[in-house]
């Protein structure tokens, strides 16, 4: 499911590159002082730059980041390191581009997922267990991309760390807002366990490789869940 995604991004992205040609060239023959060279110039590298960011992400999601080299990602996007240094300075700021890029298409997946399970609030909660089985199922998968980047960048003071972390406290401010509109008692508390779960499935589905692990946290959850809504109601 999310791998289809990030095909789909990379044909949007594609499509996006030709309409903003079309619009800068319509506004080339308007304004007539835009070198139509240079802009072209512009267009082709911000494709390449993120053709190199796609390679990357597929590349540190299989192989690890230490475990893929420069030289992998050039050759396999196609381009030079050359080129690659121009958009990139280092290794580290093409991993840090590539786990933004991931963080809005997988947020946008896992979020619009758990949304469609149910109009439900305390069933969304639920329902966040099922769309992580269906993740783990993928062939794709290879675990969660910021947990495997953390632990091979585990300085406090990397940017790669702190990009992990924002990340996830994202992720946990999400299933706090389907808390609070569940009208669960410690929204936040509710939250930060079920959080706490969901990390461990993760986990368990990429070391033990079984997909199964979210049906056992969901088993945990449902108890979590019904006893924060119960408590919250009868506070209300």
């Amino acid at each position: 499911m999310y791998t289809d995604l990030l095909r789909l991004s990379t044909r949007f992205s594609a499509y996006l590159t030709r309409a903003l040609k079309i619009d800068i060239n319509s506004l080339i023959c308007r304004i007539g002082y835009i070198d139509k060279k240079e802009t072209d110039r512009f267009i082709e590298m911000s494709k390449k730059r993120q053709e190199l960011i796609d390679t990357a992400i597929n590349l540190f999601t299989q192989h690890g980041y230490h475990g893929t080299g420069i030289d992998r990602i050039a050759e396999e996007a196609g381009v030079s390191k050359k080129t690659m240094y121009h958009h990139f300075r280092s290794k580290e700021e093409l991993i840090l581009a590539a786990l933004k890029h991931h963080d809005g298409l997988f947020r946008n997946y896992f979020m619009k997922s758990v949304n469609q399970v149910s109009d439900s609030p305390s069933d969304r909660l639920l329902g966040i267990f099922d769309v992580a089985h269906a993740w783990f199922s993928d062939n794709a998968f290879f675990g969660c991309m910021f947990i495997n980047a953390i632990g091979e960048y585990s300085n406090r003071d990397s940017a790669i760390r702190n990009a992990c972390q924002d990340f996830k406290s994202q992720m946990t401010a999400f299933v706090e807002e389907l808390a609070i509109s569940a009208k669960a008692a410690d929204p936040q508390g509710l939250a930060d366990t079920l959080a706490l779960l969901l990390e461990g499935a993760i986990v368990t589905a990429q070391v033990a490789g079984k997909p199964d692990s979210a049906e056992t946290a969901k088993v945990a959850a449902r108890v979590l869940i019904n006893n924060a809504v119960q408590r919250g109601h009868a506070a209300a």
